[in-house]
């Protein structure tokens, strides 16, 4: 089997150290040491790995991996070394970082880097090359921000943050703590804001603010926008994919997820917890409360609320059983066209044979 692919591992553990970190139970060989993670098709006597559920049976059963981590009801009558947890994947994730830790942290500033006399840094920062911070920001312990980064004026990055390389990051706006930042992102850009002045398009001035809260990870190539008034603001805990795009003066709660290639038009609210699908497009004002879930693809009219808990999908956005409903409905159609057109064969047949009649 070709092991190129093989992630390298930088701390040994046992089987039975590990469950005891992770809080759960294990069977079969405690003191198996594990070196590494993968796949279960790569994995190898040195590896973790995990089985989320019990649809992969077949496949965690001709796996090579040293030990997988495994649901309360998996069946080991093998005997194999697993570690039972109740939620594998988020415990996989956890051993991940145990077994594979990032990188430490090595302090300095690149002689390249530009910085402002008047900008606030901590001593333990690490500032890769060509990074730019401007007049008055501050940046706090144990933050890193990679090569090419632009900083620009009264920008606060919280303590624990990481900017990936060419992140470019607009005058006032304020990042909270451990908050991650893929390459490419934009923070704190103009908003989309025109009126039509006559003939021509006049730009509303965009002198608003962002705000980004604590363990928020923004993909790459993904933009926040300032409000024109007032505050953009992303909420504690919230994911952003790649390429997503959120409009000025939104409010996006705490622990929302938004996978790739999203758009929110300016000032929408998104509650708490809510998960947001791959190409959704939001329009002005709408509202998504709370744990509400917005299937991929699916289109949000302006000021459309979409409540709590409430799974829709499809452009219009419509409830989860309704989409579904009317798919099944389309998918008849070429059948009910046929029915149709025999119908109306037969009638015709019928009033040629009344006319004749007559």
């Amino acid at each position: 089997m070709d092991r190129g692919n093989r992630v390298s591992y930088h701390q040994a553990m046992r089987v039975r150290e590990l469950a005891e970190w992770l809080g759960a139970t294990f069977e079969g060989d405690g003191e198996t040491e594990l070196t590494g993670v993968n796949p279960l098709e790569i994995a190898g006597a040195p590896d973790l790995s995990f089985v989320s559920n019990l649809k992969v049976l077949k496949q965690a059963e001709n796996s090579a991996a040293g030990c997988l981590i495994v649901p309360p009801d998996f069946p080991n009558d093998s005997g194999r070394t697993v570690i039972r947890a109740s939620a594998p994947r988020t415990a996989f994730a956890r051993a991940v970082s145990r077994l594979i830790p990032p990188p430490p942290h090595q302090p300095g500033i690149d002689p390249t880097a530009v910085i402002h006399p008047s900008a606030e840094l901590s001593e333990d920062l690490a500032i890769g090359a060509h990074v730019t911070i401007g007049e008055g920001s501050r940046i706090e312990a144990g933050s890193k921000i990679g090569a090419g980064c632009a900083i620009g004026r009264r920008v606060v990055i919280g303590p624990g943050s990481l900017l990936h390389a060419h992140v470019s990051i607009y005058d006032d706006v304020d990042i909270g703590a451990s908050v991650i930042l893929h390459s490419g992102c934009v923070i704190g850009a103009d908003g989309f804001g025109f009126v039509l002045d006559g003939e021509r398009y006049q730009k509303f001035p965009q002198i608003g603010r962002v705000e980004i809260g604590n363990s928020v990870e923004i993909g790459a190539n993904s933009c926040v926008d300032r409000a024109a008034l007032g505050v953009t603001y992303i909420g504690e805990g919230t994911k952003l994919d790649n390429m997503v795009h959120v409009g000025h003066n939104c409010h996006i709660g705490r622990y929302v997820v938004v996978a790739a290639q999203t758009g929110f038009s300016g000032g929408v609210v998104v509650g708490d917890y809510a998960i947001i699908g791959g190409q959704v497009g939001i329009g002005d004002k709408a509202r998504i409360e709370s744990h509400a879930v917005l299937g991929s693809g699916c289109g949000i009219l302006t000021s459309k609320i979409v409540r709590a808990g409430q799974v829709v999908w499809g452009t219009p956005a419509r409830p989860l059983k309704q989409h579904l409903e009317q798919l099944a409905g389309l998918s008849r159609l070429p059948d009910m066209r046929h029915e149709l057109a025999e119908l109306r064969t037969r009638v015709a047949e019928l009033e040629k044979v009344q006319a004749e009649k007559a």
